[in-house]
C-alpha cells in the first residue's frame, strides 16, 4: 500500500501543473450542487432614464448556452486592421473557451508576409506566452521552416481557435463556429498569397471538408477563406510528427511542395 503523507512543495506544484494540463479549472466544494436545479443567468437591461420608463433594472432575456455566430460575424467584419481585430477578440465573451484560457493567442510572425500558416488551437505553453507554436511543436515548426529558408519574419502564424481548449481537447463545432468569423477576417486582412494548414482540424476548417489529413495532405487547392481566395496546402501538425517521427518524411515532401509553389508565384 502506498504511503499516505502530506505532499511537499514541489509535489504540490507538480499536481497543480497536472490538473492544469488536464483542463481542471474549478475546485469542487464540500457540498454537492444540483446543477439541474440552477436557473440560467439572465441578461440585465441597462438603466435608461426617460419620463415613461422605470429606473429599475429588469431581466429581458436569458443568456444562451453559447454565443451567437451572427454577432461574431458582425464584430469581425467591423475590424479594419489586425490590431482592431485583436482588440475586439480580447473583449469578446461569446466563446466559452475564453473563460478557461489564461489569455488570447492571436498570432505571431509578420502580418505583411505572403505566406500564412494556420494551426488548430493553442496548447499549454502557447496559453502561457500568448503566442502560437512556442512549445515543443513550435520549436519543430521553426526547424521545418528553416529547412526551406523561412522563419517567423517571413510567415504569419495563427490558429483556427485563439483560446486554449481545456486539456488540449479538439474544439467543438459550436466553438469553431464562433471563432471562424475572426479567423476569416484575419486572413482577409493579411491577404496571404499562400496558406499552409497544420493538422487535420485546421485542414478541415480551411478546406471545408470532413476528409482525413492523410488523404488531403500535400495537395494544393484553391480555397476561399472569408472573402479571400488563396492557394492552400495541408500538412501534418508538428505535434503529430513528434509522436510519429516516421511521418516527418511526408511533412518534408509537403514543405518542398511549398518551396516549389513559392518559386512559381515569385516568392523566392
Amino acid at each position: 500500500m502506498a504511503e499516505t503523507r502530506p505532499l511537499n512543495h514541489d509535489e504540490m506544484l507538480a499536481v497543480l501543473d497536472w490538473y492544469r494540463a488536464a483542463g481542471v479549472d474549478v475546485a469542487v466544494g464540500e457540498e454537492p450542487i444540483d446543477r439541474f436545479a440552477q436557473r440560467p443567468p439572465q441578461r440585465v437591461m441597462p438603466v435608461v432614464a426617460s419620463a415613461n420608463a422605470s429606473t429599475e433594472q429588469r431581466p429581458v432575456e436569458t443568456l444562451p448556452l453559447g454565443g451567437d455566430p451572427s454577432e461574431a460575424r458582425s464584430l469581425a467584419a467591423s475590424a479594419k486592421t489586425l490590431d482592431e481585430l485583436q482588440t475586439i477578440l480580447g473583449s469578446y465573451d461569446g466563446c466559452g473557451l475564453k473563460l478557461r484560457a489564461t489569455q488570447l493567442v492571436f498570432a505571431d510572425g509578420n502580418p505583411e508576409a505572403d505566406i500564412m500558416l494556420i494551426g488548430e488551437a493553442p496548447g499549454a505553453e502557447e496559453d502561457r506566452q500568448g503566442k502560437p507554436f512556442v512549445g515543443k511543436s513550435g520549436q519543430l515548426l521553426d526547424r521545418m521552416l528553416a529547412a526551406i529558408g523561412l522563419d517567423r519574419t517571413k510567415v504569419y502564424i495563427a490558429n483556427t481557435v485563439p483560446w486554449r481548449p481545456p486539456g488540449n481537447r479538439t474544439p467543438t463545432p459550436e466553438e469553431m463556429a464562433l471563432c471562424l468569423p475572426f479567423l476569416n477576417r484575419q486572413v482577409e486582412l493579411v491577404a496571404p498569397k499562400l496558406v499552409m494548414t497544420l493538422g487535420g482540424p485546421a485542414m478541415q476548417t480551411v478546406f471545408s471538408t470532413t476528409a482525413g489529413i492523410i488523404k488531403m495532405r500535400g495537395k494544393w487547392s484553391s480555397v476561399t477563406i472569408g472573402n479571400h481566395t488563396v492557394e492552400a496546402i495541408p500538412t501534418l501538425h508538428p505535434a503529430y510528427l513528434l509522436r510519429n517521427p516516421p511521418a516527418k518524411e511526408q511533412a518534408w515532401a509537403d514543405l518542398l511542395a511549398l518551396k516549389v509553389k513559392m518559386s512559381s508565384v515569385g516568392l523566392g
